[in-house]
């Protein structure tokens, strides 16, 4: 058992079960947390929550963090009454099989097991191949398609049936930190600023977006909506310090030294350069990652909103991305909540980061 603890927002965040397209539970876990300490709060057609504080400020400062995870859809039955799916978002398929998936169906939860044929009854050649997605199965123990179909409905989503725990210390796995923490940052940072009572010049808009892992598509129209002047989105990012990564591609980034902050094309200089004197000036542990191209988050599609944002990107350092036990340092977590706050309380009246 870890001393260390875990604020109860980021737990229910993690608790839900939000694939792309199904965000409903992530959705109510947000409304419960920052609802009440915005100034005004509201949800969009792709199911996007938006909570502003200080709405007569200026410039607007947006936040986003997707609150959508990795999931499975079911798109056949057969007629023994074993499910077949496609898969929401970028999935390893090596690491699908003889997993506990849980499905979200309009008449509660149903537990399933994903299968495919055992090492026993393979020969040699089949054994070296990664199985196609129509060669596994969810297997609900029904006896037949007409069972089946009392349970499940085409459509319903599945997740992988693994929760949070402490692994040691302030590190934990979850199923879903990708990108519940971005979440999490985003509402909670908000949260803080409205506590704290912090004097402000900017107009904070948290966004918890939706169907980030299918193509930033709530980034994309909630920006069109917040019309934002200056935005940081946060996500996960590749900590490379574990075996079988090898730095001269993918860069130096440790888990536990501190939140990433990127550089590149789709990086706003002048956000950079704040970001690192702000966390300098709070002595907030940080790291920097370069990117030479629009990157795969919310950032790539805010960046070109309307007629352009000042915007930043935030990673938080992740073991293992897209597998159903990703590892996060909590301590990279709050750090990030810190520098957001920070970011925001340094934004001057009407400040522009255009250059």
């Amino acid at each position: 058992m870890s001393a260390y603890s875990a604020p109860d927002f980021l737990l229910e965040l993690l608790k839900a079960k939000s694939p792309s397209g199904a965000e409903a539970q992530a959705q109510a876990v947000f409304d419960r947390f920052v609802r009440p300490h915005a100034d005004t709060y509201a949800n969009d057609a792709l199911g996007c929550r938006l909570a502003t504080l200080n709405k007569a400020g200026a410039p607007t400062l947006m936040f986003s963090g997707h609150m959508d995870e990795l999931g499975l859809i079911v798109t056949y039955i057969n007629k023994e009454g074993y499910l077949y799916f496609d898969t929401i978002g970028g999935h390893d398929l090596s690491i699908i099989s003889g997993r506990r998936v849980i499905i979200q169906t309009a008449n509660g939860p149903v537990k399933g097991v994903t299968g495919k044929r055992a090492i026993h009854l393979m020969d040699e050649e089949d054994r070296k191949k990664v199985p196609k997605k129509h060669e596994i199965w969810i297997d609900i123990a029904a006896k037949s398609k007409a069972e089946a179909l009392k349970r499940v409905a085409i459509g319903d989503v599945a997740t992988y049936d693994h929760e949070f725990e402490f692994v040691n210390g302030s590190i934990g796995t979850a199923r879903a930190f990708d990108n519940k923490v971005g979440a999490y940052v985003v509402g909670e940072a908000l949260v803080r600023l409205k506590k704290e009572k912090a004097r402000l010049n900017a107009k904070v808009v948290s966004v918890a977006t939706t169907q980030e892992e299918i193509g930033v598509r709530g980034a994309t129209t909630s920006s069109f909506a917040v019309d934002p002047h200056i935005a940081l989105a946060v996500d996960v990012g590749h900590a490379t310090d574990h075996p079988d990564c090898d730095q001269r591609k993918f860069g130096e980034t440790k888990l536990g030294a501190g939140p990433i902050i990127c550089r590149g094309p789709n990086i706003n200089p002048k956000v950079f350069d704040r970001l690192v004197a702000c966390a300098r000036k709070e002595k907030i542990p940080f790291q920097t990652e370069a990117d030479p191209r629009p990157t795969g988050t919310d950032a790539r599609a805010i960046q070109m909103a309307r007629g352009g944002v000042a915007t930043g990107l935030v990673s938080i350092p992740l073991r293992y991305m897209h597998t159903p036990s990703e590892v996060v340092d909590l301590e990279d977590v709050e750090n990030c909540v810190k520098l957001f706050v920070a970011f925001a309380r340094s934004i001057g009246k009407n400040e522009s980061f255009n250059w």
